[in-house]
């Protein structure tokens, strides 16, 4: 015993002359006081699996904590692990000190970190948060690459067209109003206009659309404007697919994860609503809570729902019955995962001849509209 407090003492003793070096060194960075500690998933991934691998080979927490927030470069987020290790030294619990800062810890993983410490496997649980943090960033990362040739070559056929429009498009106007040709066609009328538009009201169109950005950005954040948002989300045509196939695979994953920490199915049900990223499956998920703090199942509700496909709720009914809920939703979250890699994959080797397709007709467009009036003009000096 007086070994053991003689070591407290002695990191207490360590610890406390760097304490205000540390925080103010925070301060003094950032132009205009304190940085804003925005920290990335990625990053409290990489930590939760560190602090894992240590707790596990019996580094006490607070020195792991210590150890992790010296070697973190971000000042953001030493600033808050900092203060986390304050809240812990001064004997608050570890979840109640993350909980103190929810932008960087989700409620989810607060939830998972009181799981730990009320059963004694605090490792165990950081080791299964890690494991849902990696598996959701990875799915996360393999989107990201899979959507930047669409939207690079979106861009660029926007440069063109604007380019083509404002360059090119003006020159032969000139020369249309050289020889005087009053009727040119229609398509010509529209890319002119179209030019004109851009060249002559270019500061107007962009304020007309900055505005209906900002008019529908307010809307969103609205009830019933957010709900028809994500309800349009779900629905609409292709992308609807991913987004419901990325929402199951969501509730699927966070839903288990949290059971087989020990967290309480009402618990785990409000922080899968919570953490549901979408208003229409949040409602349905709230819905079935509710029947299940009446007593019954929750494959039932989930299904009256129409929200869950019939292989979720009866898998997950299944799940209930033979008391292995937390496997079939693990199940359901790698199916899940596939059909989201697939579904991404298929629409970017369908979205590259698509751009090609628009751009074409983009390109064909502009050409019979600045040619027809050519056409006309040379059939008329030839019939004379």
């Amino acid at each position: 015993m007086a070994a053991a407090v003689a070591r407290n003492l002695e990191v207490v003793r360590k610890t406390a002359p760097q304490a205000p070096i540390r925080r103010k060194a925070v301060r003094s960075t950032g132009l205009f006081g304190p940085p804003r500690p925005r920290v990335k998933t990625k990053d409290i991934a990489v930590l939760t699996r560190q602090l894992a691998t240590m707790i596990s080979s019996g580094i006490p927490l607070l020195e792991s904590m210590e150890i992790l927030e010296e070697q973190t470069s971000d000042a953001g987020f030493k600033g808050v692990l900092d203060k986390v290790i304050e809240r812990v030294r001064a004997g608050s619990d570890f979840s109640t000190a993350l909980s103190e800062h929810p932008r960087q810890f989700s409620k989810i993983y607060v939830n998972m970190i009181r799981a730990g410490e009320s059963s004694g496997q605090l490792d165990v649980i950081l080791g299964r948060l890690a494991d849902y943090m990696e598996s959701v960033e990875e799915l996360k990362r393999e989107i990201k690459a899979a959507m930047t040739y669409p939207v690079i070559s979106l861009c660029l056929i926007l440069s063109i067209t604007a380019g083509l429009l404002v360059g090119i498009v003006p020159e032969f106007q000139a020369i249309f109003e050289q020889l005087g040709s009053k009727s040119l066609p229609a398509p010509t009328v529209l890319l002119l206009a179209i030019s004109n538009a851009l060249r002559h009201h270019f500061p107007a169109l962009l304020a007309v659309l900055g505005a209906s950005g900002v008019a529908f950005a307010l809307y969103i954040r609205t009830g019933p404007g957010r709900r028809h948002w994500h309800w349009l989300l779900l629905h609409v045509p292709v992308f609807g697919i991913l987004i419901r196939k990325l929402a199951l695979s969501r509730f699927s994953r966070t839903f288990a994860t949290l059971i087989q920490s020990g967290v309480p199915m009402l618990g785990a049900l409000d922080i899968v609503a919570a953490t549901a990223g979408n208003v229409i499956v949040e409602g349905a998920v709230l819905k079935a809570k509710e029947a299940v703090t009446r007593g019954e199942t929750l494959g039932e509700p989930l299904t009256a729902t129409r929200v869950f496909p019939p292989m979720v709720t009866r898998m997950i009914s299944i799940g209930e019955r033979t008391g292995a809920l937390e496997k079939l939703l693990m199940k359901i979250a790698e199916f899940y995962d596939q059909e989201v890699r697939a579904t991404v994959k298929a629409l970017t080797s369908l979205i590259e001849p698509l751009m090609i397709s628009v751009m074409g007709l983009i390109v064909g467009f502009i050409v019979l509209a600045v040619f027809l009036p050519i056409i006309w003009m040379t059939r008329i000096v030839a019939g004379t």
